[in-house]
């Protein structure tokens, strides 16, 4: 089982999603995708609305504190692969385990992959 280092979980945790979420946006719409459809994947995992996400941003929230007021989607444990060189169901520790789903639905998204497929199965709500 290839599991993450302390220092790796350590870094995770502490960066923030607002210095992240820009090269998000910027991955997805050099391959056609938009800002909206990343916004419905985020929101879809963690729960938060296109409001709280906003707040989220401007608050410079780590990713620590952002997964901790997240309620993630039941159907996340369905997010599997390798991320970063790490195989995302054997990484032990939940916020780098969290952090990784985020990374790979938004790899995902800029790939192509359908909504309803990144989504795992859930209806492509607005």
């Amino acid at each position: 089982m290839s599991t993450t280092t302390p220092e790796h979980d350590a870094r995770v945790a502490k960066l923030t999603f607002a210095s992240v979420y820009p090269d998000y946006i910027t991955k997805v719409e050099k391959k056609g995708r938009t800002k909206a459809e990343l916004n419905q994947v985020i929101t879809w995992l963690t729960g938060f609305t296109p409001e709280q996400l906003e707040n989220l941003i401007q608050e410079k929230v780590s990713f620590k504190t952002f997964f901790e007021q997240a309620t993630l989607n039941k159907n996340a444990h369905l997010i599997t692969g390798v991320i970063c060189g790490y195989r995302i169901e054997d990484i032990t520790t939940p916020l780098t385990q969290q952090a990784r789903y985020l990374d790979k639905l938004v790899d995902e998204l800029a790939k192509g992959r359908k909504m309803e497929k990144i989504l795992r199965g859930s209806a492509t709500e607005k």
